[in-house]
């Protein structure tokens, strides 16, 4: 079963495409939801996709304990 989902939204007063992003995956109410800023919804998932690889690459720093 996925962990996360997310979804592409066009807002209909700006014209513009925001992610929905819901954890987990079966959640009715998204968990974090993005400004409206992409012209396309190809960008949008492009970017996400793109967000998420980034962090995956980058992990954080061992806590010192």
């Amino acid at each position: 079963m996925a962990l996360i989902r997310f979804e592409v939204v066009k807002d209909p007063h700006s014209g513009l495409f925001f992610v929905e992003i819901y954890h987990p995956a079966d959640a009715q109410q998204p968990f974090v939801t993005t400004e409206p800023r992409y012209k396309t919804k190809a960008a949008a998932e492009n970017d996400t996709i793109a967000i998420i690889a980034a962090g995956a690459n980058n992990p954080a720093s061992p806590r010192q304990g």
